[in-house]
């Protein structure tokens, strides 16, 4: 006598219910309704990391690295817009910071995207800005 596989058991059961409730109407006017699903790409994250992955992000929480793009950017927009000679001077001397903080945490320079509205705008600053102390 064969064993009946406890997954297709389960997997009936599921079937079943999802029937009864798609006939009762429960899943009508969902929000979404009609749109395609957004899949997401997660190949860039390790397999046995992406549960993990997704949990913290849902919770709002983001890795180190992009805490600091965060920041960097916040501080660039900052930058862009400051009038206040002095006020441009600390938030340059912070982004400094940062860059120096993040080169020396991972050993490799931190990666500033090329194609970033202010990326050369930020470069040609931080070297021609002068030091105050």
């Amino acid at each position: 006598m064969s064993e009946a596989n406890p997954w297709s058991v389960i997997q009936f059961i599921a079937e079943r219910r999802i029937e009864e409730a798609q006939s009762k109407g429960v899943f009508d006017n969902l929000p979404g309704e009609g749109r395609p699903l957004e899949i997401e790409d997660l190949s860039h994250v390790p397999e046995d990391m992406r549960m993990a992955y997704k949990i913290l992000r849902n919770a709002g929480c983001l890795p180190p690295e992009l805490e600091e793009r965060k920041e960097l950017n916040r501080l660039v927009d900052l930058l862009e817009h400051c009038e206040d000679e002095q006020e441009r001077v600390r938030q340059m001397q912070k982004v400094r910071f940062m860059v120096t903080r993040a080169k020396m945490r991972f050993q490799r320079p931190l990666h500033l995207e090329q194609d970033d509205p202010y990326y050369d705008r930020l470069l040609d600053r931080l070297s021609d800005s002068p030091t105050k102390d």
